[in-house]
Formats: structure tokens, sequence, C-alpha cells
């Protein structure tokens, strides 16, 4: 079907009816990855997605999604069918390389075509964020990882089952090679589970309706989708715009920081949008470098974070952005050995930053601030050996504390953003659960005053917390960005304050960490974090008071801060405990 075509196959009521049951497929497949994972990465903070593709690789539906993890998916999915030409019913394919169309090394991608009487159909997928996955040191972030030699095990689209059951062989490999080998093997088993679920929805629901109409379905939904995404295009002026953030210096593999530049064509007129990425440094030896997948995918996000939301996902919307990229670059296409250990976050964020910028270079309503990126030390993979179990030794990425999400025009920050990669969906750990199921204490972790950055619209600001091993050593890695060049604020927003990472000690010394580390905290020791606020949107002086006023309410801002950066001054109301203008 040609774009903006109002030609039909099927009236508007089944098309409903048919989007709403694949959307109830995702939704079931990401229901038996939460129940049946193991590890707290993926059952607690949800760090996985599910999606369905047509054969032919192209998305169909996702649901409650990591966008990092989907919108560019078919990357993945696509160099499975170009590797293999007898791929058959129940066959099972794990890819979690970035040269294969992976997104980084710790994203297992488990994907199983899906056949109705002998004709495959669709693709069901399955990611999650595993904890481990073999590496020399107990993370799967590795900045100053320069290859991937130094990252672990690599599936690059590894047929790992036939006939629905697993090659033992493969997963024997895993077993040797990985920590906490039998959580992974749970967690993968419950990505295996999901996909078996979706193949025996999608069996049933082309038994009821056929093929053809299926067909003919999937066709109309992604026309439907290009049609919405044109005519939101069509709604933004015209033009080229340019912006550029910079990730943090990372001694030894960026000195200087790695700047990350933007460069956007709106073409209204042809309901396009074009992102030029190719004006950035060539690959850096460490593990910064995006992949592929996450770098299509990043720039989609930016676009569709500035579409109107109800424009959906698929294949057909996501026709109408266009990505340049050039092989070789730290933004673009790596350059086959070096290291992409960390290309779902910080310079992925940071990318994911500049494309939701750029249109603030259009000026007002459009545009967002920057937000905090991920990998602050309330983000960090723990690791250690549990002195509770004897011989039992633990992995796993904490979600204790993250980063605030930068205002937009109308609206202050998200709370509970984490970072420009998932937009929300991960979910903040239960206190209670990291506790129950590792040997740690959260001792504290809340809101951190004054941490956004200020405007019209206010940044989310970041959390502070501290958290510690119990009788044992344990191993934190993080990467903290944005310790030097903190969110800012658009369109004469301000920045957000710096990250701060530091230890405290068994006297109540404090000692500042290095933003980008692996550091021992041992008995008696204590983890200290404060993460990245999001940057403000528009000029402070034209925000509303009774929005200053809410955000000293909810403690966020502090009454001198508010004066500072608003000219605001309050007074204690003793009767209510809240505060009120103060008369003048």
């Amino acid at each position: 079907m040609t774009s903006g075509s109002d030609t039909s196959k099927l009236d508007p009521f089944l098309l409903s009816v048919l989007k709403s049951r694949l959307e109830a497929i995702v939704r079931e497949m990401t229901l038996v990855v939460l129940k049946a994972s193991r590890s707290a990465v993926i059952k607690n903070a949800r760090d996985f997605s599910c999606a369905l593709l047509t054969y032919d690789c192209r998305l169909v539906s996702i649901e409650d999604a990591l966008a990092i993890h989907v919108m560019s998916m078919e990357t993945a999915i696509s160099h499975i069918v170009e590797l293999f030409d007898d791929i058959e019913e129940g066959d099972l394919f794990l890819n979690n390389c970035p040269y294969t169309g992976g997104t980084h090394h710790a994203d297992l991608i488990l994907a199983q075509p899906v056949f109705v009487d002998g004709r495959p159909l669709f693709w069901a997928v399955a990611l999650s964020h595993h904890a481990d996955i073999g590496a020399p040191v107990a993370s799967t972030y590795l900045p100053y990882a320069k290859t991937i030699y130094e990252e672990g095990m690599h599936f690059p689209c590894v047929r790992i089952g036939r006939n629905h059951k697993p090659h033992q062989d493969i997963l024997r490999m895993g077993l040797y090679k990985i920590r906490a080998s039998d959580i992974w093997l749970g967690d993968l088993r419950a990505q295996i589970g999901a996909c078996r679920t979706a193949e025996t929805r999608l069996r049933d629901v082309v038994g009821r309706y056929g093929r053809e109409v299926i067909a003919d379905f999937v066709e109309e939904w992604f026309a439907y989708g290009e049609r919405r995404a044109i005519a939101e295009i069509r709604k933004l002026p015209a033009g080229t715009f340019e912006y550029e953030t910079r990730h943090d210096p990372v001694p030894g593999v960026a000195d200087d920081g790695i700047p990350v530049r933007v460069k956007m064509t709106v073409l209204p007129d042809e309901g396009r949008i074009v992102i030029d990425l190719r004006d950035n440094i060539d690959n850096v030896p460490g593990g910064l470098n995006l992949s592929e997948n996450t770098c299509r995918g990043a720039s989609r996000i930016g676009v569709f974070n500035n579409l109107d939301a109800s424009v959906p996902h698929n294949h057909g919307s996501l026709s109408r952005v266009e990505v340049l990229m050039r092989e070789g670059s730290v933004v673009g296409r790596p350059k086959y050995p070096v290291g992409t250990s960390v290309a779902t976050t910080n310079v992925n964020d940071r990318l994911i930053m500049a494309a939701n910028c750029v249109f603030a270079e259009m000026g007002e309503p459009y545009g967002q601030a920057e937000g905090g990126p991920h990998l602050p030390v309330g983000i960090a993979v723990i690791s250690g050996a549990d002195p509770f179990k004897e011989g039992r030794t633990y992995v796993n990425q904490v979600f204790i504390g993250y980063a605030g999400g930068g205002a937009l025009h109308g609206h202050d920050g998200w709370l509970t953003y984490c970072g420009a990669a998932n937009g929300g969906m991960i979910f903040l750990d239960s206190v209670e659960v990291d506790e129950s199921m590792y040997p740690i204490i959260i001792e504290s972790r809340g809101v951190a005053p004054d941490s956004q950055g200020f405007g019209q619209f206010e940044g989310a600001p970041g959390v502070s917390g501290v958290f510690y091993p119990v009788d044992h050593t344990m191993t934190v890695i993080y990467a903290a960005d944005a310790t030097t060049n903190p969110a800012k604020g658009v369109l004469s927003g301000a920045a957000a304050r710096p990250v701060r990472s530091e230890k405290q000690l068994p006297g109540g010394e404090r000692v500042t960490l290095p933003a980008f580390n692996e550091e021992l905290c041992r008995a008696g020791e204590k983890m200290v974090f404060q993460t990245s606020g999001g940057g403000g949107y528009g000029d402070p002086s034209r925000r509303n008071p009774a929005r200053v006023l809410a955000s000293i309410n909810r403690r966020w801002l502090s009454p001198e801060m508010a004066e500072r950066a608003y000219g605001l001054s309050v007074t204690l109301d003793a009767a209510t405990g809240d505060y009120v203008l103060a008369e003048r």
C-alpha cells in the first residue's frame, strides 16, 4: 500500500481488534518473562522487552517495552534471516553481538520463528538484559574494554535449539563461562517460554481469522502508522537544525570527553525526517562505542519523543525517519573489533538527549531539555561471595536510585525517568526484595533537593542514597556520566547539578570516587551517591509561582534555592507544615 492511501481491505473495527489481540500476546510474553525470570535486574527492575515482527523483519507490535530494546529490533533479526537458509519450525536463535545487529552483549535476544501450516509468518522475540555474560570482571558495563575480546560471551546469531528443544552443548558453554550460571539459565528459559507462548497464541489468532486476513491486517497496520507519522511531521517547521552535547571524559578512553552531534533535517512536504550523525568522532578504545542497532534506535527515540504519543511504533511510522551514520564512528557503526559493551547507556543516552534537544532549536513549544544519564553508583553492578550461602556468589545490576528527566514545554521533568534509553520503563528496585535476594542493606534513598535544572518548566531532581554490603567485600562497578557535564537545559533553562559518587569509611569520613570505576566496598564501608537531575526548559523568570511553591512543598526545592533561582520568598505555615508565598 502506498503511503497516505485511504483504501483498506479491513474495516476499522477489525483493524482495532487485531491490533489489540497482538498487543495482548506481547503483554502475555512480558508476564512470562517477569514471572519466570530469576535475577532481580529482570524480574524486579524489568530490564527486558518483548516484540512481534513479521518474518521479513518488520516491527508489528510492542507493549511496555524499553525503547532502546525495540526501536531498531529489525536490525538484530534481519541478520538471522541473512545468515540461515534452513530456518525451520521450532528453531531457537540467540543474538547478543553488536556486529550482527545486537544492542550490546548483555542484551540476549531470543528469537523464534512462528510457522502456521508450514509457512513462516512472524518472529517472536524476547530480549533480556543479563547481569553477567562472562567478562573478565563481574559487570556487563565495561567502559575500559577496548575490544569484544574483553567483553565475555558473544552469540552472533547462534541457533541454540531445534524442534523447540535447546541445544545442551550451547547452554553448557554459558554455564561454564557465566557467573551465577543457574540464574542465567533460568532467565534464558523464561525468554524461551515467552516465545513459545507467543507461538501458541499467534497460531490461535491466525486459525480464527485466516492467514489472508492477518496478512492484510499487518499491511493496513503499517500503512496506518506511516500515515500518522507523516501527518505529525507535516506539523513541524521545515529546516535543518543542529545540537551538540558531550559525554564526560573517561581517562585513557576519551580524555576530552565524547562530543555527540546531531543534524536533523525536517521535510514536512515529504513527511520525512533525516538524522545525520556522520559528523562525529572515530571509535574510541573502550566500550563506549555505539552499535548500529543502538545508534539507529536512539535517533528514532529522540524523534518519536517529539511526536504525538499516539503515533504507533511500528514499521510504518519508523520508515519515516532516516538515520545516516558512518562506519568507524563512536556514534555510528562500530568498526570490528572495537568494544561496545556500554552501547545502551552512556553515549547512547547522550545521543537520545541530543535528538530530543535538537527540536528545541525550532523554538517554543518544541523540544525537551536533557535528562540525567544511566549508570551512577545507584545503578551499579554489584557482585561478591554471599556470606550467608556457602559457596554461592552473586552478581546483579541494582536500580536503587536513578536520574531525573528533562523538562519540556508545559511539563516539568519526570522523577522516575531513570535514563533516556528507557524513559521510565525501568522500575525502581524494591528495597525489601533487593535485601532479601542479596547480602546488602539499602540504608537510605530519596529525592535530592535542588539537584534539578531550573526553568519556566523544571527538570526532575535526582536521587541520593546509601547502601552497603553485609559482612563481606562487595565489588561495585559503575560508569557515572554527568559528573563533569551535567544535563543541560534548553531555551535559557538551567543545567542540573552534577552526579556525585562517594564512599563512606568506617569512621564516617566520605571520600570522592572516580566517575568510571570498579570499587571494592568492604564490610563497614558504605557507597554514597547522588544522581543527575534533568535540565530546565525556558527562562526561570517565567515560571509560575504556584509551580515553584509546589516544588518546595514536595521538598524537591529548598526555600533558599527558590529565592536564588526564581526570586520567590516563602514562609512556613506552622498550622499546616506547608510553605506559603511571603507577603510583600
